[in-house]
């Protein structure tokens, strides 16, 4: 008579899959926020008129919310209700998202730095006299009422420090999602399941990266304070580089979204069952990692009942810290990630910018190009990575090939990338002479020639239009403009001395607002930069999965949750603090002509020297790849080196039980073998 083994089906929705959607949902709408939060990082600089380096602090204390409470919320997190704790994270996060948009609400209207001055004519109507007569300039720079007024009120430029602490506040909210929510995850599905899980979760949460920066892209065209103003006086359009979009609408549309993300972690268990195990199957079953992470000298004492005081988790946490800090596969992968996470942050951070100025595009194409051409490649690369790990079943070691081939052949496009270039825009003064000779000058004298030395025109301000010989100046009195005619974007200035003494040809002595356009052959080279930077993103993708798995691979499973969140903790913080700021720093010292704020002062950065941004950007990524793929290599070598002494071990098990299984009386080989098996590194590696 046989008995058939029964396997327990899982219903379609139980209640781990419904924890599975709610992650996806969760992992959607913080990369939402995040996204939304990268892309309106021009506009907040804009608008505050600050330098990279501090839009980058800004950007950095999203990491400072995470440096302060992650230990903590991972460790005792662990212990408590993990789905609750997420929904606090998500409560919290929305709030934070709230606090960045509220600068607006307190500013005053934007003003955009611009230099024609406004004069009445007998008729009533207004006349622009860009060129100004010597006495003209110093009754200009001398401040009325109004100016006064308009500077207390740009004092609430300070407002960036609400910004500042909205993110921190989103940082300190998204703490428990990735430690608790992976873990949970972890520790109730099948192993098999796993990567396919995370790689699920990965998928969708890419999905928010793409809707937050076609979002991003949509505010940065709506003028900033829309609704408050008549956008027909507006002279600017959004590829100005003085222009502001409504960068506060995003933030509380990705606020809502979050508070709506986190509403079913309130309603989940604190644990599940294991997914589709029998008991007989629990106890038989070790995982992947039994076997590489070394038996414990205790193993044979009685498990420990799970402490239930809070007393009682804080006494045990550093002797687990402790125990965790000595697994060096561990070490290393937390060393590699934060070197990989610094050249990341930085692109990303800044690379809606180097678009920008490298390829002449405005800010929201950057941006929309961004979101539905490079994240699905993102989302495709996460999805085949883990299905290859499915696929093949690969261990930790194949894990590790497959992020080192994929590391290197996206690292390959990156080098592409640099020969991919434009050259500077042509800015008499700037990028070349008024007598058209190449030439880069961070001098603001340069910009004075006999065209315009009698215009009195202020070399402060930037407020460029475009030549009819194909040249951006500076401004209508740099090029000698003597008259106007037209209203807002359709002013067209005339008699431009400037641009009759250029060598360029030109068809008259006219011109319009804005910067001229770059030549064809820039918009070719766009077109094969974003082609090559698909690619890369899809290659490095593929390896994200694989990389989670050989973390998850590495360390015991009861510290699995401490585990998670130091290892999100050290690559937080030292991969996700300082690299916009010194990315940034860098950045500014390829600046050719700052803006000026309404009080005087240096403001947000106008046009860069395209060569030094280039160098400066794609440098400092090549360096730290570099040091990433090395750390790598070392992993490698200390995984291969582990993986043979297990296979040397378990050939000499194999004899143990054989002779016991043939006789008992051979004690002394059996104790031989027992005695060198009990001998394992003295390492609590992998």
């Amino acid at each position: 008579m046989s008995v058939e083994k029964k396997t327990a089906q899982e219903p379609c929705c139980s209640k781990l899959k419904m924890f599975l959607a709610a992650m996806c949902f969760v992992y959607f709408a913080k990369a939402f926020q995040g996204s939304y939060m990268k892309s309106s990082i021009t506009q907040i600089e804009r608008r505050f008129d600050i330098p990279s380096s501090l839009i980058g602090l800004i950007d950095g204390s999203f990491e400072v919310g995470n440096l302060l409470v992650i230990a903590f919320v991972s460790y005792f997190g662990a212990k408590l209700h993990r789905p609750r704790l997420i929904g606090a994270g998500c409560l919290i996060m929305a709030l934070g998202s709230f606090i960045t948009a509220s600068p607006h609400f307190f500013q005053g209207l934007y003003k955009y730095e611009t230099t024609v001055s406004h004069f009445s004519s007998s008729n009533g109507t207004e006349r622009i006299l860009p060129c100004l007569t010597n006495g003209s300039l110093a009754q200009d720079e001398i401040p009325t009422l109004e100016t006064q007024a308009e500077c207390e009120k740009a004092a609430s430029s300070s407002l960036w420090i609400y910004v500042f602490l909205g993110n921190m506040l989103r940082g300190v909210g998204e703490t428990p999602v990735m430690p608790l929510g992976l873990s949970y995850l972890d520790d109730f599905s099948r192993e098999e399941n796993t990567a396919l899980y995370m790689a699920l979760i990965q998928t969708v949460g890419i999905m928010g990266p793409m809707f937050g920066f076609m979002l991003g892209s949509f505010c940065a065209k709506l003028y900033v304070d829309i609704g408050a103003v008549d956008l027909d006086t507006i002279s600017i359009n959004h590829k100005d580089s003085r222009w502001v979009g409504a960068w506060w609408l995003g933030f509380l549309l990705t606020g809502g979204v979050m508070l709506l993300a986190g509403i079913p972690f309130w309603f989940l268990p604190k644990s599940l069952p294991k997914q589709g195990e029998t008991e007989t199957e629990k106890k038989s079953n070790e995982g992947e990692q039994d076997h590489f992470i070394p038996d414990n000298k205790h193993s044979d004492a009685p498990d420990k009942p799970v402490p239930v005081t809070m007393a009682a988790l804080a006494k045990d946490f550093l002797p687990s810290l402790k125990k965790l800090f000595s697994n060096t596969i561990y070490l290393l992968l937390v060393c590699t990630a934060f070197v990989q996470v610094n050249g990341f942050i930085g692109m990303i951070t800044f690379k809606p910018k180097f678009m920008e100025q490298i390829y002449g595009q405005s800010a929201s194409r950057a941006i929309f190009l961004i979101g539905i051409m490079n994240l699905p490649a993102v989302a495709l690369g996460i999805v085949t990575g883990g299905f290859i790990m499915k696929k093949f079943k690969l261990n930790v070691l194949g894990a590790t090939k497959i992020c080192i081939g994929t590391s290197l052949l996206a690292f390959s496009t990156l080098l592409i990338q640099y020969f991919l270039q434009c050259d500077n825009t042509q800015v008499p003064g700037l990028t070349l002479s008024y007598q058209g000779v190449p030439q880069v000058s961070y001098q603001q004298n340069t910009l004075i020639s006999p065209c315009n030395m009698g215009c009195s025109c202020s070399l402060k301000h930037w407020d460029p239009i475009c030549a009819s010989n194909g040249l951006t100046y500076a401004s209508p009195c740099l090029a000698g403009c003597q008259s106007s005619t037209g209203d807002g974007k359709n002013m067209v200035f005339h008699n431009c001395t400037c641009i009759g003494d250029s060598p360029f040809p030109y068809a008259n002595m006219s011109a319009v607002l804005g910067q001229c356009p770059r030549k064809s052959d820039c918009d070719f080279m766009f077109k094969l930069y974003m082609g090559v930077t698909v690619i890369g993103a899809f290659l490095s993708a593929c390896g994200a999965t694989p990389g989670y798995i050989i973390l998850l691979r590495s360390i015991n499973p009861e510290l699995k949750s401490l585990a998670l969140g130091i290892y999100t903790l050290i690559v937080r913080t030292l991969g996700g603090i300082p690299p916009p700021v010194y990315f940034g720093a860098l950045i500014d010292r390829a600046c050719l002509k700052w803006g000026t704020k309404q009080c005087g002062g240096r403001g947000a950065c106008r046009i860069y020297d395209s060569g030094s941004f280039r160098n400066a950007f794609l440098g400092l990524i090549y360096g730290l790849y570099s040091l990433s793929y090395i750390l790598w290599g070392v992993v490698y070598i200390r995984l291969s080196h582990r993986e043979k002494k297990l296979a040397l071990k378990n050939q000499l098990k194999a004899p143990e039980q054989d002779a016991n299984d043939v006789s008992v009386g051979n004690g002394n080989v059996s104790s031989a073998i027992v005695k060198c098996s009990e001998n394992p590194d003295q390492e609590t590696t992998i």
